[in-house]
């Protein structure tokens, strides 16, 4: 498993004006290529009139599923140059579409190239992107008196506290890097007088 990857920042729109074309890039992070799928399927419904409606999309922390359609313009001049600019910004969970409006003057293969991988690489300034790191998740279990002090301190020692629960027991759900897994544990048994409970879970990647 990558240790972390980035994505973008937000889901959000770009347009670029070139030669009396219109191109808008919509970007959105997407968890699986299903919602990568849904996503340009949404974009082309709102914008039926459009000459294209080309796209490219990267899902997996290790770029495991890579695609790209050109959309009725020249083999290899838009979707591959939009693929490759995701690659090479180093992105990840990410679908890209580039909706042309033709404005009339024609740009030639080298022009479509750089107007569409320009366009997608404009839209990535302006949204910016973040890291995601692995992590462990895991579930500290402790009693009502020092459950509100556990999480303030948890929160001012930087910890992702992602969720809490409330019954007989405190359980509090947080995020840690598997290198600060024995730290976290003997700060824990510390910090509670060794009465909290400390169960490992899954892995998962976040702000953590």
């Amino acid at each position: 498993m990558q240790e972390q990857y980035r994505t973008i920042a937000r889901a959000g729109v770009h347009e670029s004006e070139i030669n009396r074309s219109r191109f808008i890039c919509a970007l959105a992070p997407v968890a699986t290529e299903q919602e990568a799928q849904d996503f340009v399927a949404r974009v082309r419904k709102e914008h039926p009139t459009a000459t294209h409606n080309c796209y490219a999309y990267v899902v997996g922390a290790d770029a495991a599923v890579q695609k790209a359609s050109d959309d009725g313009e020249p083999g290899g001049t838009a979707g591959v140059p939009m693929l490759q600019m995701l690659m090479r910004r180093e992105v990840r969970y990410v679908a890209a579409v580039v909706t042309r409006y033709y404005g009339g003057v024609k740009l030639g293969a080298g022009g479509l190239i750089r107007a569409y991988g320009g366009v997608v690489g404009e839209a990535l300034d302006a949204l910016g992107t973040l890291t995601r790191h692995r992590y462990r998740l895991a579930t500290v279990t402790v009693d009502h008196q020092r459950a509100g002090k556990l999480e303030n301190d948890l929160r001012a020692t930087g910890r992702s506290v992602r969720e809490v629960r409330y019954a007989d027991r405190v359980t509090i759900e947080i995020g840690l890097p598997d290198a600060e897994v024995d730290a976290f544990r003997a700060w824990l048994a510390d910090a509670t007088a060794g009465t909290a409970g400390l169960e490992l879970g899954g892995e998962a990647y976040g702000d953590a």
